[in-house]
């Protein structure tokens, strides 16, 4: 079985990692979902979402955009990064499971005030 976790607000992959409030973790296995739960990060962001999704157990991120410095935590803690994904987190984490998901794992976001950069073309 595999655990994964989404970025997560109101239905849709949330869009910035560090500032994420809460994300859906999904198990996978044979390719299907076979449950779900959104589980809050407890008002932790950035550095410290390293340590909630290794406690929730997750080998693979999902999300939209993400640091340079968070992408190399997460890869460094065991925990696989997917970004550049926006829309249905449902649709998403099922497009992962039956291996359809357009992967972008080099999306990365820039965030300087309110302007920022992200790098993958989806958005």
């Amino acid at each position: 079985m595999t655990r994964i976790a989404v970025t997560y607000e109101n239905g849709e992959v949330f869009q910035h990692f560090g500032r994420t409030a809460e994300f859906k973790v999904y198990e996978i296995e044979d390719g299907r979902i076979v449950s779900s739960e959104v589980r809050s990060t407890m008002g932790r962001g950035h550095g410290e979402l390293i340590n909630v999704l290794r406690d929730f157990g997750v080998s693979v991120l999902i999300c939209g955009g993400i640091g340079g410095g968070a992408r190399n935590g997460l890869m460094a803690s065991g925990i696989r990064v997917c970004s550049g994904n926006s829309g249905s987190a449902d649709e998403v984490a099922r497009a992962y499971a039956e291996g359809t998901l357009d992967m972008c794992s080099e999306t990365t976001c820039n965030h300087h005030g309110e302007d920022h950069v992200c790098t993958c073309g989806k958005h």
